[in-house]
């Protein structure tokens, strides 16, 4: 993917359909300083919108609400993928899920292959979850249900 993307290609998709870090990119509310943060509920509504859950207390929320221009980036197809848009908060709560989350959508203006010339990622990194694998598996199935109908 070399050329300026409009929409998520079918490949991103899928990749973006499991549990996958995405780094996001926002600007700070108080300071207006560039900052990134690791988040992993991320769910494609489509090619054009995805939807991320996060914590009511974050941060991100207020980075948002101020200049809601974001950028979203990833490994995946064997390369750094960068998807830019414009955020919004589309759930203040998402309803049937034990953990006070908001639900942020995104409307996606461009994809763009981010990796520098002449690499190609070789492996994908992975993370583990730090808790109780059941509890995870079931928080996570609530969160992407309520996302889904967000």
């Amino acid at each position: 993917m070399a050329e300026t993307l409009t929409a998520l290609p079918e490949q991103l998709i899928t990749i973006l359909q499991r549990e996958t870090i995405v780094m996001l990119n926002t600007l700070d509310a108080e300071s207006g300083s560039p900052t990134v943060n690791a988040i992993s509920w991320v769910y494609t509504v489509d090619g054009s919108k995805l939807r991320f859950a996060v914590d009511q207390r974050s941060r991100i929320i207020a980075n948002i609400k101020k200049t809601p221009l974001v950028s979203l980036s990833f490994f995946g197809g064997g390369t750094l993928n960068a998807i830019y848009g414009e955020a919004s908060v589309s759930a203040d709560t998402l309803p049937d899920v034990p953990l006070k989350l908001a639900c942020i959508e995104v409307s996606i203006s461009a994809v763009r292959e981010a990796m520098f010339y002449g690499a190609r990622v070789s492996v994908d990194p992975e993370y583990v979850k730090t808790y109780d694998k059941r509890a995870a598996d079931k928080l996570d199935g609530q969160v992407f249900d309520a996302m889904k109908k967000a």
